[in-house]
């Protein structure tokens, strides 16, 4: 056995550099005099059962020993075009990250569990000894297993597992008021009220480890029949060869002459900083209380919703930004009305959007399976709903409000956005769910899987939780809330 101890770190939504728990502690073991570890492994997987990975096939293999990553109600693709280049940007970018502190990142696909498994077998015929598997908690079913397979691997290797508390929301876990998940309210605001003041409601920021333990000396490779490409383009590529241009539509919506995309964004933890401090010194943070409802352009809403799905940036860091502008701690805004001055409605507002991100991930703790289930929260059994795979003619109402075509301008106009570029506004997407739930009675969770497909923003406890929230069965108090597109 040689002397070499690896530290595997499995990166799921955590794609970031700095503000990173895992590697600040790895960080901090390097500077000891003693440290258990020798080297350092991040590891991203392409997860088999989330996105399509046939695309990775080598030319001399003919089909993928996966099903096909497509979602159970509608059939469609679980991650499509925009999400899948916004989140190989953002792999590439922490590979980058990670690089320029001495470390790297290995690239495989597959199923998590049988990933490590694989690669634990593969260290052990070296004859290097795997020391430990850390990784970040997430709430999901599919996260939840993905966890136990993990932990399973490394128990059967006989090394340590250990899963960390995942830092990217706004209040932190171990600061929350309760423990039991059950003791979440089922009303936002109660919630809120719990945790305020908001602005002294985060942790401090973790800053940007220095250096990191380098990678083994030997990498196991990807086992076939897949191969990991060495370009962020040929990655990139291999993400979208499976999926069809028009992804199942016959009518697919066409770009107009001239329009530009309000989401033109690439991923990555170096464009979500870039984009925080163009809000700041362009005095969107300040005036977004009164223009987050806007529906037109780049900078009405912060649009940050895509790096903090994927934790390449974190909602506390969000915040410290923040704070440095209403504090005038740093020239970033200076001249910027409210610089220097306190918190302002703008700023108090992006807090209180956050906030929410954290309260659906937690009714996703709290709820578990019941995010996907057609009743929702409340169990409720009291809607008739369509099914399309059980009617001809809902089938055809279906496929016209997903191309975008059902007379109604205002929601053709965003499910012919959402289409074409990734993105629809906060205000777009309450419509658009209301629509199709209250108006059109069709099973909400269509919708909800063709949002995950087309989202470049995607984020699983927000997009399933706000659906259920606008269909009337989740956390609404207004469970007779019915928005009117018509009058929009």
């Amino acid at each position: 056995m040689s002397s070499s101890r690896v530290l595997i770190y499995l990166l799921r939504r955590d794609l970031r550099v700095a503000d990173n728990p895992i590697l600040h502690e790895t960080a901090r073991i390097t500077q000891q005099s003693q440290y258990p570890f020798t080297h350092f492994l991040p590891v991203y997987i392409f997860a088999a059962q989330q996105i399509e990975v046939s695309g990775f096939l080598s030319p001399d293999s003919e089909r993928s020993p996966f099903p096909e990553a497509r979602s159970p109600a509608g059939g469609f693709w679980r991650c499509g075009p925009h999400r899948a280049k916004f989140l190989a940007e953002s792999v590439w970018d922490v590979k980058k990250g990670l690089e320029k502190v001495g470390s790297g990142l290995a690239i495989r696909v597959g199923m998590v569990g049988q990933v490590l498994k694989e690669l634990l077998d593969a260290f052990k015929q070296a004859n290097t000894e795997v020391a430990g598997v850390w990784m970040t908690e997430e709430e999901g079913v599919e996260e939840k297993r993905e966890e136990r397979d993990i932990k399973r691997a490394a128990e059967e290797a006989k090394t340590e597992f250990k899963l960390w508390v995942d830092e990217k929301y706004y209040v932190d876990d171990r600061d929350l008021p309760f423990h039991n998940p059950r003791q979440l309210p089922d009303i936002f605001t109660t919630y809120r009220k719990q945790v305020e003041p908001l602005r002294d409601a985060p942790r401090r920021t973790l800053g940007l480890p220095k250096r990191l333990l380098p990678l083994p000396d030997t990498i196991p490779p990807q086992p076939a029949p897949f191969s990991i490409p060495d370009t962020l383009d040929e990655i990139i590529s291999c993400l979208l060869k499976p999926l069809e241009p028009n992804l199942g539509l016959s009518n697919p919506p066409k770009y107009p002459p001239k329009a530009q995309s309000a989401h033109p964004f690439h991923g990555g933890e170096t464009t979500g900083h870039d984009r925080i401090e163009h809000l700041i010194t362009n005095g969107n943070m300040t005036t977004y209380k009164d223009t987050r409802n806007g529906m037109l352009g780049l900078d009405f809403s912060t649009k940050l919703s895509a790096w903090l799905a994927l934790g390449c940036v974190t909602a506390r860091q969000v915040h410290e930004y923040l704070l440095d502008f209403e504090e005038g701690k740093t020239p970033l805004g200076k001249g910027v009305q409210g610089y220097g001055k306190g918190e302002n409605k703008g700023t108090a507002a992006v807090r209180f959007e956050l906030l929410w991100r954290d309260y659906f991930r937690l009714a996703t703790r709290k709820f578990g399976p019941r995010l996907f289930r057609i009743e929702g929260f409340k169990n409720d059994t009291s809607y008739s709903w369509k099914y399309p795979q059980k009617d001809k003619e809902v089938r055809h109402t279906v496929q016209r409000f997903l191309e975008g075509t059902t007379g109604n301008g205002f929601i053709d106009a965003s499910m012919r956005e959402l289409f074409l570029t990734g993105y629809t506004s906060n205000r777009l997407r309450q419509n658009v769910a209301s629509f199709l739930a209250k108006h059109l009675g069709v099973d909400w969770r269509i919708g909800a899987e063709w949002y995950e497909c087309l989202l470049a923003d995607y984020d699983l406890s927000n997009n399933w939780g706000n659906w259920q929230y606008n269909a009337g069965v989740g956390n609404d108090p207004r469970e007779a809330r019915v928005f009117n597109p018509v009058k929009q």
